[in-house]
Order: structure tokens, then sequence, then C-alpha cells
């Protein structure tokens, strides 16, 4: 007896144009929140050494660390860990956190939001010009996520303090 086979439907562009956050960090959305009915998104972050993100907590969001290449320092709540290539880590949502590439070579990772709807942060952030952060933070703010202040690492770059331009 033959099974029939389904055809997953594959989107043409979920949005796979890179777009920067700061100099020195970009993503690519991978699966976006209209594909899964807002379960989750899926982001692509590249992220050179000395990038990361500002201390922060997701109201309503649940975010999954997938580690491809490099690796990052992350602090979640009271707890600090190295999340290496082949590594996985979850911050759930309510739990105050920040990731940081300290090495020497760029990282590579995917970020799962579930739900997704943190997307629109994202491509809010992605489509600014120069250095208007008032509209992503309000995004950010309407869309549950809060920053509570700078990383927690020494000498980083991130949305707060971007990198100079080249």
């Amino acid at each position: 007896m033959l099974i029939p086979t389904r055809h997953l439907p594959v989107a043409a562009n979920s949005g796979s144009e890179w777009r920067e956050v700061t100099p020195g960090e970009r993503f690519a959305i991978r699966t976006s929140a209209r594909e899964t009915q807002g379960i989750y998104t899926m982001i692509e972050i590249v992220a050179d050494p000395r990038n990361g993100v500002p201390m922060h907590v997701h109201a309503n969001e649940e975010e999954h660390f997938v580690i491809l290449e490099g690796g990052v320092h992350l602090v979640h709540g009271d707890q600090t860990a190295v999340v290496s290539a082949g590594d996985t880590a979850t911050v759930r949502r309510g739990t105050p956190h920040a990731w940081c590439n300290l090495s020497d070579r760029p990282v590579r990772m995917l970020i799962i939001f579930s739900p997704g709807h943190l997307e629109r942060t994202f491509r809010l952030i992605g489509s600014l010009q120069g250095d208007d952060l008032s509209a992503a933070l309000a995004s950010n703010e309407s869309d549950g996520s809060t920053v509570l202040g700078p990383p927690p690492f020494e000498n980083v770059y991130s949305i707060l303090t971007p990198r100079p331009r080249p």
C-alpha cells in the first residue's frame, strides 16, 4: 500500500533578505510568524566579535537559541553560560537576559521566538535608517519586551551602543 506524501508549502520569500540590527550584527527571518500562524518565528543572526544585546526581558515569548557556529555568552536571570556550536538554550518569558559574542570570530545562530510576534520589532529595526532607536524601542515595548539596561559585558556593541560605521 502506498502512503501519499504531503507537499509542504515553501515560502517564496519568508524574509531571507539580510538586514542590520547595528553595524556588526545582521539577521534574516528564516520562518515568519505568518507562516506558522503566529506560533513562532525563526531568525538567523550573525554577530561579529564584541556584538551583543542589552539586558532585556520578554513578557510574552520564550526565546530559544540554537548555536550554529561560534559561541555566545548568555546571561539569563542570575546565571551565565557559554553556549557553543551545537548547543541550545531556552530563556523563559519573564527572565531578564542578554547575550554577547566575546570571541574573536563571528557567531551564527538561530533564535526562535514562541509565539512569534517579536518578528515585527525585528522588521522595524531592519528598516530603520540612521540612529532612530526611539521607534524600535517603542515597538519593542508595545510587543511586551523591555530593555532593562546595557549589556552586562565590558566593551560590547549593541543597539544602545552601536559600533561606529567603517
